[in-house]
């Protein structure tokens, strides 16, 4: 292998990376959500408020690391609304998550009005990792990051670790199961998946500012263009699991890069490279489809009170 498809190959490999961790992070924080029995389509919406917040406190502060804390203050409030209204009030929830996606479109763009075309003027830097960023290909793909994409790494393993090794991932896992037995058993399972809801919204924060202050540190409507479809088709493809929504995630970020990276074979062979950068959303499509399908839910793994409201005593 050449030095130059080397060196090809870990730049691949780190844009990559690099496009799939809003993908991760909103997916794992839906995979929390999910797990509890609460559904949250407006994730889209809780993102783009997510980036508007954190670009619009990065830049009035120079500090790109309250902009994260206030994209993340901002999703965890946006998910407890939405706890409120899905949980407390038992509203419908494919309803209330539509809702969600239409007042975050919205107010991100009413918030972020006189940012439009404003690049960031200090952004989450790459850091190379001393010694483990030498290795080829692997080095700078996944050793060459912003702190987002490296807290992911963490975040993931952390989160699979709760979720199947701990006593609070039984009860979560309970809770979205059957509800009432886990109420039988003593635990409290409004308080779980407020818990549980609060966090998927501000992980859905976090992931919009890591597009606004790292992946394109700048202001324009839209910022998301559908990453939180995307997400949501994640958190099924990865049957609700940490790990396996890493690894979707990443494939995702490929499918999105070798657009960019194969225009020029692909314009060779006369097919447009945009058809490529198609791919994600029509995957998204087909597994949000599919998941529609009770009996394909039930096989794939779904938490069984997915989507149910759990009123005690009935």
């Amino acid at each position: 292998m050449t030095s130059s498809l080397i060196i090809e190959l870990g730049h691949l490999l780190n844009i990559s990376i690099k496009a799939g961790t809003p993908l991760l992070l909103a997916s794992l924080g839906e995979v929390y959500a999910e797990r509890s029995g609460v559904l949250n389509l407006g994730l889209e919406g809780i993102m783009l408020i997510g980036a508007a917040t954190g670009f619009i406190v990065a830049y009035s502060t120079g500090c790109p690391e309250l902009g994260v804390l206030a994209a993340i203050v901002a999703g965890a409030i946006i998910g407890l609304l939405h706890a409120f209204v899905c949980i407390s009030l038992q509203a419908n929830q494919v309803v209330a998550g539509l809702a969600l996606v239409m007042v975050g479109t919205g107010l991100s763009s009413l918030m972020a009005r006189d940012y439009v075309g404003i690049a960031l003027k200090r952004a989450l830097r790459p850091v190379k990792i001393p010694g483990l960023s030498r290795i080829p290909i692997i080095g700078e793909g996944f050793f060459h990051h912003d702190i987002l994409v490296y807290a992911s790494y963490f975040i993931t393993l952390i989160l699979w670790f709760i979720m199947y090794k701990t006593k609070y991932g039984i009860w979560i896992r309970a809770v979205g199961e059957d509800p009432s037995a886990a109420d039988a058993m003593g635990v409290n399972v409004y308080l779980v998946r407020y818990i549980c809801t609060t966090f998927g919204g501000a992980m859905a924060g976090l992931a919009g500012a890591h597009i606004s202050l790292a992946y394109t540190p700048m202001w324009v409507e839209g910022i998301t263009v559908g990453r939180g479809w995307i997400a949501l088709a994640l958190v099924i493809f990865a049957m609700w699991d940490p790990l396996r929504a890493m690894i979707g995630a990443y494939l995702f970020g490929t499918t999105e890069v070798l657009q960019y990276w194969l225009q020029m074979p692909l314009q060779a062979m006369g097919i447009d490279p945009s058809l490529l950068g198609t791919f994600p959303y029509v995957a998204t499509i087909i597994v949000l489809l599919v998941g529609s399908f009770e009996r394909i839910r039930k096989r794939i793994g779904a938490p069984a009170s997915l989507g149910k409201p759990y009123v005690r005593g009935f």
